[in-house]
């Protein structure tokens, strides 16, 4: 019988090119765990009965290790040709398990804080009242619609949503794609803040909201960043790292859109407070009264005194004339800074009052349905709910130039 021969390269080679259909997801123990040079990561995958040697970069591997980590990971094998050992050329890996997801965790948060991405310096302030929002989230779930639901009951502010899926394989690149759209197109939408947002979950269901590559996203985002991910109890390194943190997406919405009415209130307090600083930084009648009055009774000391002067012959008649003058003067100064006081405080308080009109005027009924709102009504009422509809009802839709009527036509 005849054989092929091979040298030890070309059956490697083949051996290897059949290994390819083998690549599989493994989970196992973590053992004997390093990194050389910066950049090649070598490990063992166990469990009671077997080891497999794994091999891969600090590029390809995103999640931290450390040995007794439970991981579940992606692998090719592989022959490594100069020493003919087999090991797994590693694509993917991700903790398994609670306990090791706790642990991933804790050692992701401890480098992106040594890497400053906690830090409250570098924290930006979230506008008081944003006209609009990029919103991060999946518009199926129930975070989404309560994240809606409170905006609709409170100060009006219009979003911009990117759909998202917020858990499973991609749910990374999803919210990774989302932050990069909205600072490519920020200018153009004109937005004034991002919202990243979803419901609660387990820590598994949470997982991308612990990941490198969304903490990295928050925190390169050209925009301010809240972050209202999961119930009140969960903290995510999203949340870490956003710019505020809001315990729910309900939280998110109340924290970025005010109560009209605590609105309402505030610029009346304002306009109250202005109006007695207004008051108080206006010279009185009497006030301006009474330096005129000095400067009558001076001129009249200066006539009468110079004129018993020359009848008397009386000597310094001029120094007197001069330090009457001078007296004059000082008071005519002492009256234009008055007036001068009173008109600079006319113009810096004609400035609030302008911004408060401005701000009033995009409270107005008119100015959100510039924004592309409507109202409904249905004889004479608004209409909040498709509930309270039924076949044959008259609607009529208000539009920021017109009116629309309608009709429903089904139950």
């Amino acid at each position: 019988m005849q054989f092929k021969v091979f040298t030890p390269t070309e059956y490697t080679e083949i051996l290897n090119e059949g290994l390819s259909d083998f690549a599989a997801v493994i989970e196992g123990e973590v053992s004997e765990y390093r990194i050389n040079q910066g950049k090649w990561i070598f490990f063992k995958i166990k469990d009671a009965g077997s080891v497999l040697d794994c091999f891969s970069t600090t590029f390809q591997i995103k999640t931290p290790l450390e040995d007794g980590m439970q991981v579940r990971l992606y692998g090719v094998p592989k022959i490594y040709p100069k020493s003919g050992k087999l090991s797994l050329t590693v694509q993917w890996v991700e903790a398994s398990g609670e306990g090791a997801l706790k642990r991933a965790f804790e050692l992701l948060k401890e480098e992106l804080e040594r890497e400053g991405l906690f830090s409250l310096s570098r924290k930006r302030e979230i506008t008081k009242f944003p006209n609009k929002i990029g919103l991060i989230a999946s518009k199926e779930s129930a975070a989404y619609k309560d994240f809606l639901k409170i905006i609709s009951q409170r100060f009006p502010i219009e979003i911009s949503l990117f759909d998202v899926s917020v858990q499973g394989e991609n749910s990374i690149s999803d919210i990774v794609s989302a932050f990069e759209y909205f600072n490519e197109h920020k200018d153009e939408l004109d937005l004034d803040l991002i919202v990243l947002t979803r419901g609660g979950g387990s820590l598994e269901d949470l997982k991308s909201f612990n990941s490198r590559e969304i903490a990295y996203a928050v925190f390169a985002s050209l925009l301010p960043v809240v972050c209202g991910v999961g119930h009140e109890q969960d903290v995510s390194l999203a949340d870490y790292v956003a710019d505020l943190r809001a315990s729910t997406p309900s939280n998110a919405a109340e924290l970025i859109s005010p109560q009209r009415y605590d609105v309402l209130d505030a610029l009346e307090h304002k306009a109250s407070k202005m109006e007695a600083i207004l008051k108080s930084s206006i010279p009185q009648k009497d006030q301006v009264d009474h330096k005129a009055y000095r400067i009558e009774v001076d001129l009249r000391d200066l006539v009468s005194s110079s004129k018993a002067n020359i009848e008397s012959g009386l000597g310094g008649l001029e120094d007197f004339i001069y330090e009457k003058i001078n007296s004059f003067k000082s008071l005519e100064v002492q009256l234009k800074n008055c007036l001068k006081i009173f008109e600079e405080s006319l113009i810096m308080q004609k400035t609030k009052m302008e911004n408060f009109v401005r701000l009033l005027n995009g409270l107005s009924p008119q100015a959100v349905l510039k924004r592309g709102y409507s109202i409904t009504k249905l004889n004479g009422r608004v209409v909040s709910s498709v509930k309270k509809l039924k076949r044959g009802d008259k609607l009529n839709t208000q539009l920021s130039d017109g009116e629309i009527v309608s009709e429903v036509l089904v139950d």
